[in-house]
């Protein structure tokens, strides 16, 4: 598949990238300095430098591909509007260059309910929501720009991020959180997102994932 790749030179970009090249896809890193790209992938793969919040800018990076992987996300817990503008930029290079398929990394921080468990829905999320207030509402604009549009769009929502490799064995679960799911190794997330290009019981759902 043809594939293009934002937040590509974060944790999780850089996962899906490896993932995805050893995996035989066509990929696409699109990024605001190329630099920031490890040596050992620039060859290995095609770099659209650009304004990854102008959709003029990002349409020739996405046109003609089978899916677009969004890990893009702001750093640091103040005010930003780094995920929600990337979104609304991709969403409309989207729409006009015609590619429907598309996949986002949230948080599954975001939100609390039964699903949790008592001390993870009184007790941590509260507060991690607090701690992260201003990431967390970005995010939320994110998704709520995704429910909007007309693309065959998946949130995927992980734990806690950790650099571990691999497990043996993660978790998923639709539309719902993850009992004692309380991180996610970068590398299973990715691996999870590339799994989830073809899935179409995830399309237009909310995926979350444990390690």
């Amino acid at each position: 598949m043809r594939l293009a790749v934002f937040g590509a030179t974060g944790g999780t970009g850089q996962q899906l990238l490896r993932q995805a090249l050893d995996l035989g896809h066509e990929v696409t890193a699109v990024v605001r300095d190329a630099s920031r790209l490890p040596a050992d992938l620039r060859g290995r793969l095609d770099v659209a430098q650009t304004d990854v919040m102008d959709p003029g800018a990002i349409a020739s990076a996405v046109k003609g591909r089978d899916a677009v992987l969004s890990a893009m996300g702001a750093r640091g817990r103040g005010p930003t509007t780094v995920q929600s503008g990337g979104i609304a930029a991709v969403i409309k290079a989207m729409t006009q260059t015609q590619v429907r398929r598309l996949l986002m990394v949230s948080a599954s921080g975001l939100v609390s309910g039964a699903d949790d468990g008592p001390f993870t829905q009184y007790v941590l999320k509260p507060l991690v929501q607090r701690m992260l207030r201003h990431p967390y509402a970005d995010l939320a604009e994110s998704e709520r720009l995704l429910r909007a549009s007309d693309l065959d769009w998946t949130i995927v929502r992980p734990s806690r991020l950790t650099d571990e490799g691999r497990s043996a064995r993660y978790r998923t679960a639709l539309d719902r959180n993850i009992r004692g799911g309380l991180s996610t190794t970068r590398a299973d997330l990715a691996h999870c997102m590339l799994g989830l290009i073809t899935d179409q019981g995830s399309v237009r759902r909310v995926v979350s994932v444990a390690s």
